[in-house]
């Protein structure tokens, strides 16, 4: 009975082929390489969204700060401008055209992103947004600014030129 069992099919199975064992060992070496490739183009797709996101940021920041220098040396013009209608202001009325001038200038140069550096006396010294020019004493504590020499400016998150400052120093 078994052995007619075993002719119909039943039972235990034949034993594989040569040439089923090579298909096995080779679509076991095709599902590994398939991995191998599947994980490096992974690896290679992350590296360039990384390597995408990395350049945007660049192009950002080239685009946000590419005319600081332009903007540096508009700062100095306006710093100027600021000293001749001081003197102008001393010896009378200056016409009102010349402050219209100097607000455009502002104007323009807040679109672009740069913005004054709030700086006022009694403020506690910040060495990151001001550097101090001499400390002296004075009715304010120790460390805090007595006195804004030149304003800073920040062109969006970056201090461009920090605020030149008096400090309070310790009495004594």
């Amino acid at each position: 009975m078994n052995s007619s069992m075993e002719e119909q099919g039943g039972g235990v199975p034949p034993a594989p082929s040569r040439e089923q064992d090579e298909l096995v060992m080779k679509l076991a070496e095709a599902e590994r390489q398939r991995d191998e490739y599947l994980a490096g183009w992974q690896r290679a797709k992350a590296d360039f969204l990384n390597y995408k996101k990395e350049e945007l940021r660049h192009l950002e920041d080239v685009s946000r700060y590419g005319n600081a220098d332009m903007v540096r040396e508009l700062i100095g013009i306006m710093d100027n401008f600021d000293l001749a209608l001081r003197t102008l202001e001393k010896e009378g009325p200056v016409e009102k055209g010349i402050y219209i001038i100097r607000t455009q200038i502002e104007d323009v140069l807040k679109k672009r992103g740069l913005e004054r550096i709030a700086i006022n006396p009694g403020d506690h010294f910040d060495p990151a947004v001001a550097e101090a020019l001499s400390a002296i004493e004075s009715d304010y504590p120790p460390g805090t600014i007595v006195e804004e020499i030149e304003p800073g400016y920040r062109l969006y998150e970056k201090v461009l030129r920090p605020a030149r400052v008096i400090v309070s120093k310790d009495h004594g």
